[in-house]
């Protein structure tokens, strides 16, 4: 993956993915041409092949550009190109560094700087070397750094193992072991590990499955290396132990008297069974040990913090065991008990007087009085090197006594809350948990299932961890549940979770339970907090701002920011980050959000519940209508419903809309989701009306999924009710998403049945709308006359209604009709009139950008093409100020035809393929086959002819899909002039296909 800073450069296509391997394979040396061609046609090139380097080289460049990197990263450098490496990382150098600076480190007898160096260098690696990159060469490459990934890995664990480290690295060399088993040297390393750590019997099993596997696969014994450790354990040979270097001054006199009355307690709880992942929190803990050193006068202090049930003491624990050798004067451990319903807090004072007895000091010799204790306490640590660990910490007050002076011990905390008076040290060591990714939950369910099991039904496992949350404590309940009754499949376990009602129940069964686990956390929040959470589990959006909070508890937005933030602190929300309106979005994880639910239904009144529900919904209803308006310049070209407004501030209001279509992006999602649930609830006339409003967001950004699902919900509630105008609204809606996905038979259906519905319901101006929407159609089929009288019916009622942007679009399409017949002084005329309209009622930016479409239309029909180019330019300066995409695609498409038309094809090129990528991204096919029928029309001029041909071919395939008639033959009649004419029955093949 190539990154400017942290943001990816977006690589796209298997050809640009291989070129780059390539060019980054050889940094700073040129990559013949010959052999970027060789690889990706695995040495059978069509003849366009160099030219299609070229293309993919330059789409590199552009990606890389579009980042903001102003330098050249690719030159062209005879006979190819080359990647200029300075100034830039590349992980193969870096890693070649580190292994060269730990190899170095080994022949001079630093085995701690080696071990950071090598695991620094096998840090960097994210997957397989060139995973998903294909050709010879590249494959070679890519399994060449796979040995050299394993060498390092296997010199790692030899240094480790020499550091005294081989219970920490049994997890990992048993994993590997399992990918590569035929490795001698990895499975020495485990074996020794395994001896070393009082595994006997297991490094001996060990031995014989190494043994069995060579002979099987390979028809030899292992290797004499191997077969001398086998004999060296049955033995228990002295030379395999493991020996601590002395410490320094250890025979200073004196030091053997203490020796012998030091106690060196090891408290930790059992390591936890089944542990997986969390390997980047784990290294951030090992900065514990690392910074040692750095500040002698002051313990190295971590902090754990994640929400209830995400494996806070598990990981504190796991680290503890891994380091224990680090702490060789002792290990102590106290549960707080700061979440405990059944006890109180466990005070500092009854810490002290444990941990004093723990580290040797008699009974009767523990002062009573807390200060004195404190001051006992760090006397006896005052020489010493232990790891303290305490759990479940809910307030500083409760550990500030318990912090060491000593510089050589280290505390680790874990909390639900941030501590926010608590200094970790170093930095690193404050850890927040979130839920564990999904192939480390995967493997969890593994761990205690047993893997074969899991493995065994890939899809329901991955679908078990979501409903879990890829909670650590939920998925192994979960777990347990599978373990205990092997008679179930894990698909009846999904299915028993899937019920949303059902789902904290069956997770709250037996001594672990998450309902009991969140209620620990949520019986210590403010009675307003609590009130907020419950309400905010009523909601079945993604995730929200701080709106949403104020208009579920009716207050003003700060009031319900400084709320959410306090359920952020008690890890009941998470932050998702800042959305493009610059506000912080927050959300629940589901566990969380079904227990607000529960609370929700059992604390607050039906009333109070659907009244919280109601301003909310009301809420995105007035800001969707008022973000409409402002992107359209005004209420026009909609219909709407008689649901009330709720009021909001006006300069938060101004906040959120600075970018309208920013604001509706931010939340899309989340109104997607409110008017399912609006309809779900009855609310038919709030449901329809949003989506209306959301019109703009949809045609701008084309999320053709997300209109249509919003209408069939509100469709369905509009019916139930009863309700005409909502059921015409929504037909016409769904209408305009089949035309947009060339289904105009079930496009004409849709509007014409909203049509009827809307003369039912004595609506004129709805009908008029979609009177509009079918001479869209009329004008794709080529049925320009009837298109034409059904606009002259529109337009009277438009001005009758002062709807001057309908009026606007009535007379532009009007304009279009008569480019159709052959009449471009009348478009002329008619798209004038247009503009004079948008700019005497200061109508929206896209509307005065479509007539001045049908304006540049007119002037280039008319040969004027001066005034076309001028026109077309105009219109790529108003759709850029709006972000349409699909609006520049047309406009750079008339630029280039215009230049075309003036015979300048070279410089027409390059805005038809910037054309052609917009129209491919947003997947609008019917202007694609405009553009690559001109851009065909191009390379047969110019003699390009296959390329033209293959163009005109495409072209002529999207006009068949599309029921476009006249646009079919157009593209005919391209390809016969070209020399490649298609008769009917080839044109049938053509479509068919």
């Amino acid at each position: 993956m190539a990154t400017v800073g942290d943001r990816p450069i977006l690589v796209g296509g298997a050809r640009q993915r291989t070129i780059l391997a390539l060019l980054l394979l050889s940094p700073g040396r040129i990559v013949p041409v010959d052999t970027l061609v060789d690889v990706v046609w695995n040495g059978r090139p069509p003849a366009t092949a160099r030219t299609q380097v070229a293309i993919v080289i330059a789409a590199l460049r552009k990606a890389i550009k579009a980042e903001g990197v102003t330098e050249e990263v690719i030159v062209t450098a005879h006979p190819g190109y080359l990647l200029r490496a300075e100034g830039h990382a590349l992980d193969t150098v870096t890693f070649t560094g580190l292994v060269a600076e730990a190899e170095s480190a080994v022949r001079d007898m630093r085995p701690a700087d080696a071990a950071r160096c090598y695991a620094e260098a096998l840090a960097l690696w994210r997957g397989p070397a060139l995973a998903g990159v294909t050709g010879q060469l590249v494959e070679d490459e890519a399994a060449r750094w796979e040995e050299v990934r394993i060498n390092a890995y296997e010199a790692m664990t030899s240094v480790q193992l020499e550091l005294g480290r081989h219970q920490l690295l049994l997890p990992e060399l048993a994993a590997t072991v399992r990918e590569h088993p035929l490795r001698e040297r990895t499975r020495y390393h485990f074996i020794l590990a395994q001896y070393r750590s009082g595994r006997r019997a297991e490094a001996m099993e060990s031995f014989r499955e190494a043994r069995r596997q060579f002979i099987d696969e390979l028809g030899m014994d292992p290797g004499p290396e191997l077969q001398e450790l086998h004999d060296a354990i049955l033995r228990d040979d002295p030379s395999l132990a493991y020996e601590a270097p002395a410490a320094a001054g250890a025979d200073a006199p004196g030091d053997a008297l203490g020796a012998r009355n030091r106690v060196v307690p090891s408290e930790l709880p059992p390591d936890v069974p089944g542990f997986a992942g969390r390997r980047e929190e784990l290294a951030a803990l090992d900065t514990l040990v690392d910074g040692q050193g750095e500040d002698s006068h002051a313990p190295t202090v971590g902090l754990i913090t994640g929400v209830a049930g995400v494996g806070k003491t598990g990981l504190a624990v796991r680290w503890a065991h891994r380091v224990t050798e680090q702490y060789p004067d002792g290990r102590l451990f106290a549960d707080l008990r700061g979440y405990d319903e059944h006890h109180a807090p466990t005070t500092a004072g009854d810490i002290l007087s444990r941990f004093l007895r723990s580290l040797g000091v008699e009974s009767e010799d523990v002062p009573n009085g807390l200060e004195d204790r404190i001051a006992l306490y760090r006397s006896v640590l005052a020489e010493r090197r232990v790891l303290l660990v305490l759990d479940n910490v809910r307030t500083f007050a409760q550990i500030r006594p318990l912090l060491p002076g000593s510089g050589a011990c280290t505390v680790l905390v874990t909390s639900r809350e941030q501590l926010e008076q608590l200094v970790t040290w170093p930095p690193r060591a404050r850890v927040h948990l979130g839920v564990l990714p999904e192939d480390e939950s995967v493997e969890l369910l593994g761990r205690i299932v047993g893997e074969a099991r899991i493995l065994a039904a890939p899809e329901d496992s991955a679908r078990l961890v979501e409903l879990c949350d890829r909670l650590p404590l939920a998925l192994r309940i979960a777990a347990a549940r599978l373990a205990s009754k092997p008679h179930w499949s894990v698909r009846h376990l999904v299915t028993r979770l899937n019920d949303g009602r059902r789902r904290l129940d069956e997770l709250s069964q037996g001594e672990s339970q998450i309902r009991a686990s969140f209620e620990l956390s949520y019986r210590y929040l403010h009675k307003d907090a609590a009130r907020l959470y419950r309400y905010l589990g009523l909601l079945g959006v993604p995730d929200f701002t701080a709106w949403v909070g104020a208009a579920l508890m009716d207050q003003d937005v700060m009031d319900a920011e400084r709320l959410i933030e306090h359920l952020v602190d008690a890890q009941f929300l998470e932050v998702v980050g800042v959305d493009a309106t610059g506000q912080l979005r927050y959300r629940f994880q589901n566990l969380m959000r079904l227990y607000a639910e529960e609370l929700a239904r059992d604390e607050e009144s039906e009333e109070d519940r659907l009244a919280a529900c109601d301003r909310v919904f009301r809420t995105c209803l007035t800001i969707a209508e008022q973000a409409h308006q402002r992107e359209n310049g005004g209420d026009h070209d909609i219909v709407h419903g008689d649901v009330p407004r709720r009021e909001i501030d006006p300069f938060l209001l101004d906040e959120l809309l600075a970018t309208p279509l920013e604001w509706f992006e931010a939340e899309r999602l989340s109104l997607v989701a409110v008017v399912e649930q609006s309809a779900r609830m009855g609310m038919d006339d709030l449901a329809w009306d949003l989506v209306m409003s959301m019109e703009v967001l949809f045609v701008s950004r084309n999320y053709l999924e997300d209109w249509r699902t919003c209408s069939d919900y509100a469709l369905t509630a509009a019916r139930t009710a009863g309700n005409l105008r909502g059921q015409a609204a929504m037909h016409a809606q769904l209408g305009v998403v089949e035309r947009r996905l060339r289904n105009l038979p079930a496009s004409i259906e849709r509007q014409e049945t909203a049509l009827t519905l809307y003369r039912q319901a004595g609506d004129a101006y709805g009908g008029a709308l979609v009177l509009s929407n079918l001479a869209f159609i009329d004008r794709i089929r080529g049925e320009w006359e009837q298109g034409m009288a059904r606009l002259t019916e529109a337009l009277p009622v438009f001005r009758e209604a002062g709807d001057h942007v309908a009026e606007a679009y009535a007379l532009h399409n009007m304009a279009q009709f008569a480019l159709d017949q052959g009449q471009p002084e009348t478009a002329l005329r008619l798209s004038q009139e247009a503009i004079r309209v948008c700019k005497a009622n200061a109508g929206d930016g896209r509307s005065l950008a479509l007539a001045t479409y049908r304006l540049a239309g007119a002037y280039l029909e008319l040969g004027r093409l001066d005034s076309a180019e001028e026109a077309f330019g105009e219109v790529v300066r108003l759709v850029k100020e709006k972000s349409d995409l699909l609006g520049l695609a047309h406009a750079l498409l008339g630029l280039a035809e215009t230049r075309r038309s003036a015979g300048a094809a070279e410089s027409a090129e390059p805005l038809y393929l910037e054309a052609l990528d917009l129209a491919r991204r947003h997947q609008s096919t019917l202007i694609e086959g405009q553009i690559r029928l001109g851009l065909g029309q191009v390379y047969c001029g110019s003699g390009r002819t296959d390329e033209g041909r293959a163009h005109l071919t495409a072209a002529l395939a999207i006009f068949q899909g599309s029921g476009s008639p006249p646009w079919e033959e157009k593209a005919a009649r391209a390809l016969e002039q070209a020399g490649a004419g298609v008769s009917a029955g080839a044109r049938g093949e053509l479509k068919n296909a």
